[in-house]
């Protein structure tokens, strides 16, 4: 029997030993390095503009998928998409911000599958105003979200991965994480740059389980959520002048980062930040 890719080898001569065996088994197997058959994935923010494509795309390559959000009329439309693709799913309301709600959604979902391989964090807000007029209510409501959201969402997660001594977590943080803007992001880029320390530190934390924790931080994806800079046309030029590629990035531009962060191809890869930009931070 050919030994599986995703295995960890004990040697340098054992990996050459597989190898060979693959080599005359006339299959190297490499492509079912991104197959998903058989795993679970919850994807928070499951109904949104870059949460429904990501959840589509995960059933695409095999897995059963569980999408949530506060909006149960929009996660049962792409329930039905995904279950149309052949695979299982499950739609909960839930919001991220409260503890009780993230427990129940992670405690149904590990009721009717049994576990949880992935967890795609999408779930989050932005409030645009200035940073000397910015209301107390508003920042805590983009930090509740798009912070503590997350770090819930992982903790409870965490929990049945770390059980399992198996999982892969996919965060979603920005290039303004990183890089600010001239105006109006205070709260926006703060929140997203906790999310790459979070992440980074949940990578050194899990790593002993087997639970590989990155991030994908884009640039501008168009979706309704960054509809606002294209209505605008001093942001929208701001903006678009440090793409590279000259244009806006569209949601599928992000589904392969995704596929490789929770398949098995990235199993030796966790803490990292994958700038999904348009050449933005290139020359930042």
């Amino acid at each position: 029997m050919v030994s599986e890719l995703s295995e960890a080898f004990s040697s340098p001569e054992e990996y050459q030993r597989v190898l060979e065996e693959r080599i005359k088994s006339g299959c190297m197997g490499y492509r079912k390095l991104f197959d998903l058959t058989g795993k679970v994935a919850v994807v928070t923010g499951g109904g949104g503009g870059l949460g429904r494509p990501t959840a589509l795309a995960l059933a695409d390559f095999g897995a059963d998928v569980v999408v949530t959000s506060r909006d149960m009329q929009k996660l049962l439309k792409v329930k039905e998409e995904i279950e149309r693709l052949g695979r299982r799913s499950l739609a909960i309301s839930c919001d991220v911000t409260k503890p009780e709600e993230v427990k129940n959604m992670v405690k149904q979902t590990v009721d009717t599958f049994g576990k949880i391989d992935i967890l795609v964090t999408y779930a989050g807000i932005n409030i645009p105003k200035p940073a000397e007029d910015y209301p107390y209510e508003d920042w805590c409501k983009v930090i509740d979200v798009n912070v503590t959201g997350v770090f819930l969402t992982c903790k409870e997660v965490g929990k049945v991965m770390i059980a399992q001594r198996k999982g892969k977590i996919i965060n979603i943080s920005s290039v303004r994480g990183m890089y600010g803007l001239p105006r109006n992001y205070v709260a926006y880029c703060t929140s997203k740059g906790a999310v790459i320390a979070l992440t980074k530190q949940l990578a050194c934390e899990w790593a002993k389980f087997n639970i590989q924790v990155n991030a994908i931080a884009p640039t501008v994806i168009a979706t309704p959520l960054t509809a606002h800079i294209m209505r605008d046309p001093e942001l929208s030029q701001t903006m678009k002048s440090r793409i590279l590629l000259g244009r806006w990035g569209y949601p599928d531009d992000i589904i392969g980062a995704i596929i490789y962060f929770a398949s098995d191809a990235s199993n030796f890869v966790t803490g990292q930040i994958l700038f999904i930009d348009g050449g933005v931070t290139s020359w930042a």
